[in-house]
């Protein structure tokens, strides 16, 4: 099958969030799939471009219409040997050579524009897919442009539209079509929802499939609670909506060679190996070095909706207990003068890291003993994926994919994969940790025991890359 997948981020590229992870790890296993070709096209941001981490070649360039405008387009094609995966970037410097990613007034503008001049290379140079994978609102505009101003290019492709995240629909004023796109004024109807144009929501109604990325988020989304006003249109599409669990990169993530550990391990020697690097842990970030106690980890962004406001309720409370809490991630001012508070307040058990540091992130999920993900809403989640692999357990409030993913201890049958909480409530999280602590201090061997299971488990790709393949099956048969 040949499927090309329009994003705006992957890694190794770029990438702010989880979309630059699935961007980089989907295809690479859907094109390890036999008979497959895949295709990934990215925006040509000034921070790949100029880089010099990237060798690529310039295949030509074009303009396309937007509105009353012609808009230039360079082609560029990563060099590989992989002749299965091929990376292309769209080259515009007006729109991508910036200081950021997103957050900019045009952003509708730019987005819109890399849409059509995706879909105008793929017809240029004749790729022809069976299946255009796109994902989120940042390409949400491609399946009603396939259906319309490139019908004539892609008339029996199909269309599948990922949702990461509907908390962003890609939102713009009433005059976007006139502006911008240039369609049809019979377009109008699908583009429009409360009084604004909205990317997703066409998409929603124009795609062949939409999915999102776990199971539960898809139940969850067809509840007004979860929606952010799009229940009723998911609902609308019946089986033509489902939910794909992601995976994440095993070897990317992986404790027996991955950078910033003090030691590498695996299931078989995991005592020996979390030890080492829980020892280091503790020195490199000041915390009374104590093999005994149980280190608590969060690596997050400090944002709300992370659960970030149920850790400062409880904070106080949690370090009376026999605990060292460690966080990375910046955020929300409020959040990190809190948090920097409790640092300075208890700096022996307390250690707060206002940075990003991938290196450091992974001597936290070896060293720590349980990873704390109190999210408010999780389409899917990939940090406890990432701890489960490290052989730390999670304790998670079972929306979205933490649900999925994280099914309860139960120390009657001895099964499981972590502590989970129903309602979104400090002192119900509070009761999940003691929990887990209970086991950690009360039964060790059954906790390592814990631990060591869930080291053993597959999160990679392969499972989701064959259920995206039944899903784009199941397109092109509808």
């Amino acid at each position: 099958m040949k499927i090309a997948i329009i994003a705006s981020e992957g890694a190794p590229f770029l990438k702010t969030g989880g979309l630059g992870d699935v961007i980089q790890a989907l295809p690479q296993a859907l094109s390890e799939l036999p008979k497959n070709e895949v295709s990934v096209i990215l925006p040509y941001y000034g921070k790949i471009k100029y880089s010099g981490k990237w060798d690529t070649e310039f295949l030509g360039s074009f303009k396309v219409q937007l509105a009353w405008r012609r808009e230039y387009v360079g082609m560029f094609r990563l060099k590989t040997r992989r002749k299965k995966l091929q990376v292309y970037f769209i080259d515009n410097e007006r729109y991508f050579n910036r200081p950021g990613i997103y957050g900019y007034d045009d952003d509708g503008e730019r987005f819109a524009f890399f849409s059509k001049a995706a879909l105008s290379l793929m017809a240029g140079l004749g790729l022809q897919p069976d299946v255009v994978h796109c994902h989120d609102w940042q390409t949400a505009l491609v399946p009603l442009l396939m259906k319309t101003e490139f019908a004539g290019d892609f008339g029996q492709t199909k269309s599948v539209f990922t949702i990461h995240n509907i908390e962003y629909q890609g939102k713009a004023n009433l005059h976007f079509n006139y502006d911008v796109l240039g369609l049809d004024g019979s377009c109008d109807e699908i583009l429009r929802f409360d009084d604004c144009t909205n990317f997703m929501k066409a998409a929603i109604v124009t795609a062949d499939r939409v999915n999102t990325v776990s199971e539960t988020y898809a139940q969850e989304l067809q509840y007004p609670y979860y929606a952010h006003g799009l229940a009723g249109m998911l609902s609308s599409r019946g089986p033509a909506f489902s939910g794909i669990t992601n995976g994440i990169d095993m070897e990317l993530f992986n404790p027996e060679k991955s950078a910033g550990l003090a030691a590498f391990y695996n299931a078989g020697n995991m005592r020996e190996g979390k030890l080492a690097n829980k020892r280091a842990l503790q020195q490199r970030l000041g915390l009374a070095v104590d093999d005994d106690v149980a280190v608590l980890a969060m690596v997050s962004r400090l944002a709300g909706h992370k659960g970030i406001d149920l850790l400062c309720y409880i904070a106080e409370r949690l370090l009376q207990r026999r605990v060292q809490l460690v966080i990375i991630g910046t955020g929300e001012q409020k959040y990190e003068w809190f948090l920097s508070s409790l640092q300075h307040r208890y700096p022996q058990q307390a250690s707060i890291n206002l940075c990003f540091d991938p290196e450091l992130a992974n001597l936290v999920y070896a060293g720590a003993d349980a990873y704390l993900m109190p999210s408010m809403s999780e389409p899917c989640g990939l940090s406890q994926l990432i701890a489960m692999r490290f052989g730390t357990v999670p304790v998670v409030h079972a929306v979205g994919g933490l649900n999925d993913t994280v099914e309860p201890y139960d120390e009657t049958q001895n099964t499981g994969r972590g502590f989970t909480f129903q309602s979104y409530n400090a002192d119900d999280f509070l009761g999940a940790i003691d929990r887990a602590l209970g086991l950690y201090y009360d039964a060790h061997e059954r906790w390592l025991a814990l631990a060591e299971h869930d080291m053993r488990q597959d999160y990679s790709w392969k499972i989701p890359a064959q259920r995206y393949m039944a899903l784009y099956k199941d397109a092109l048969e509808g």
